[in-house]
């Protein structure tokens, strides 16, 4: 019955990336419907980031994202989250955005991780964003943010328990070349705190990083650019004994497919990293060799 489930999610998350293409596609070579905006909306236009805007007051969104993680040091790691998500703008400058998520994995000889070919309901996350400075009216957009999960499926081996953590984010965006390049920087903090139910260890850890992005308006429907994003991964919530760091690098695209519906498309693969005490080129115990990221969102 589990394979059987397995399998129809995994039909139809497929059907529907293969559906996104081809609206991305259509919307990016089609002639533009409309004028694009004057400036950029940077609240959706990032993958693995975020931008200053928070949108307006009385917006409201749905948006579904996907992430997959793939590739350890041996065998086969596939993970995948699907999130379903709310959002609303109830003030100016503060958004408040309320998700559920479901995971996939598919392990099988990884090293320090027990092979498991399942797929669970994972656990609910509240983001939090308050836009501090426009960049409309100041040198720069500032918006800090605050995402607190609570989960009973580990992310990364997919081990049943209790997690929880925040992801706090300082989100910097700058207008390079108005109305055609847009840059971006994201400070990371995200402590975590974890009890797995069968070996009922407890497990503290915290990781930093910081994020550079650039995006560049090809067309009123379609933004390119690409990501650069740094981890170090500590153990306990205070930055303790270094675990290790990694250095992903990749392209993004934003495509706005009507004037209520957007797709965005990104994928980084790990470039450089190293686990602490080794003299290895990537960390693939704490990180993933590869991870992608699909976002499709509609106003309403």
């Amino acid at each position: 019955m589990a394979v059987a489930v397995e399998a129809v999610v995994v039909s139809g998350m497929r059907t529907r990336a293969h559906i996104l293409w081809t609206l991305a596609c259509t919307a990016a070579l089609a002639p533009a419907c409309a004028n694009a905006e004057e400036g950029f909306d940077t609240e959706h236009i990032f993958g693995f980031m975020i931008g200053s805007d928070v949108g307006n007051p009385g917006e409201r969104e749905f948006q579904t994202q996907t992430t997959g993680r793939f590739g350890k040091g041996s065998g086969t790691y596939r993970a995948l989250g699907q999130e379903v998500e709310i959002e609303i703008v109830p003030l100016p400058n503060f958004r408040i955005e309320a998700g559920s998520t479901a995971t996939m994995h598919d392990i099988t000889g990884v090293p320090d991780i027990d092979d498991r070919r399942q797929f669970n309901f994972q656990g609910f996350s509240l983001d939090l964003r308050y836009r501090l400075l426009d960049r409309v009216t100041a040198p720069f957009g500032f918006t800090i943010a605050s995402e607190t999960h609570g989960d009973r499926i580990d992310e990364v081996s997919g081990a049943k328990g209790r997690m929880y953590g925040t992801d706090f984010t300082l989100a910097f965006d700058r207008e390079l070349i108005p109305n055609f390049v847009i840059g971006a920087l994201n400070l990371i903090y995200q402590p975590e705190w974890a009890r797995f139910e069968v070996s009922g260890l407890s497990e503290k850890s915290s990781t930093v990083g910081a994020a550079f992005a650039g995006m560049v308006r090809v067309s009123s429907t379609m933004l390119l650019g690409g990501e650069m994003r740094y981890f170090r991964q500590y153990e306990g919530i205070g930055l303790g004994a270094l675990s290790g760091q990694a250095l992903f690098v990749g392209p993004t695209a934003y495509f706005q497919l009507s004037e209520q519906s957007r797709l965005t498309l990104s994928w980084s693969m790990q470039a450089w990293g190293r686990p602490a005490g080794s003299a290895a080129n990537l960390d693939l115990v704490h990180f993933e060799r590869h991870q992608a990221r699909l976002v499709f969102g509609v106003n309403f």
